[in-house]
């Protein structure tokens, strides 16, 4: 169903991201920007607020430009290019002012950046050699902690059984559901439970969620029904959209299971922060 939100796109050249070569990783740099994406701007601020806690306990300066605003996904994935080109266009200039290295708290929008930019501003040789140069220097968060800061995470929580969920396309662009696994092995008392819809789509789609929401809604129900069943007491994410999208079906449900961005939980886990017990 991710398949149908991507391809919703009637004015747009839709570029399919291939399978690229295995990424070559940079060292640590002293500084980079956090792109804080608007759904975490607005809903999870203390997820950006973790995720820059994070990068400053490595040792990372972290830049965050005021005028900074959406990544123009939803517009593209919509059809509406011009206003996507006028959305991204700012986004370029903004970040090219400081050329760091741009870390992003969501897999999905750090995909835009490094795949769906570059069929937006095809026919603009100028424009795409920006792109090129932005695709280059972008980085999922949990990506950039693993790969090139090479965090080492020492775990001070109780024992708590998790259930991870990681977005499909962010799943397929930024390999988001890898670097977790890999990263979240590294907390010792935390146990991730495997559940039978951890690859399948949430429903949220941004756009696609309000103009076909019956599917939207028989597809967030499936996915908790299958959080709920894992015996998990917990779901993380790295993406706010499925985020927002699966707790308001657990709370629409009265349920009192509910999910937190992997950028507080992380800091929650390393920082001694008092967790309930889980089973």
């Amino acid at each position: 169903m991710s398949q149908l939100f991507y391809d919703a796109a009637p004015n747009a050249t839709r570029v399919a991201p291939t399978r690229e070569p295995e990424r070559v990783y940079p060292d640590k740099p002293e500084a980079v920007t956090l792109f804080g994406t608007c759904v975490v701007d607005l809903f999870f601020p203390e997820a950006g607020l973790d995720a820059i806690r994070l990068l400053e306990r490595e040792g990372v300066r972290v830049d965050y430009p005021q005028q900074q605003s959406c990544c123009g996904q939803p517009a593209w994935t919509s059809g509406y290019r011009d206003e996507a080109q006028a959305v991204a266009r700012a986004q370029l200039d903004i970040l090219d002012r400081s050329g760091l290295p741009v870390v992003v708290p969501s897999g999905s929008c750090a995909g835009m950046f490094r795949h769906h930019y570059r069929a937006l501003f095809a026919g603009e040789p100028d424009t795409l050699r920006r792109v090129e140069a932005l695709a280059e220097r972008t980085f999922e968060l949990i990506e950039f902690l693993l790969k090139v800061c090479k965090v080492e995470l020492a775990d001070k929580g109780a024992p708590r059984k998790i259930a991870l969920h990681t977005s499909c396309s962010a799943r397929r662009e930024m390999n988001t559901h890898l670097h977790a696994r890999e990263l979240l092995q590294q907390l010792d008392t935390v146990e991730r439970v495997d559940h039978d819809h951890e690859s399948e789509c949430c429903g949220f789609g941004g756009t696609f969620s309000v103009r076909m929401p019956e599917v939207s809604g028989a597809m967030v129900k499936d996915k908790t029904r299958s959080l709920l069943d894992s015996g998990a007491v917990e779901m993380i994410t790295a993406d706010g959209g499925c985020l927002m999208n699966i707790n308001g079906s657990l709370e629409k449900q009265r349920a009192a299971f509910r999910g937190r961005h992997l950028a507080s939980f992380l800091w929650e886990r390393i920082n001694d922060a008092s967790e309930g017990e889980g089973a």
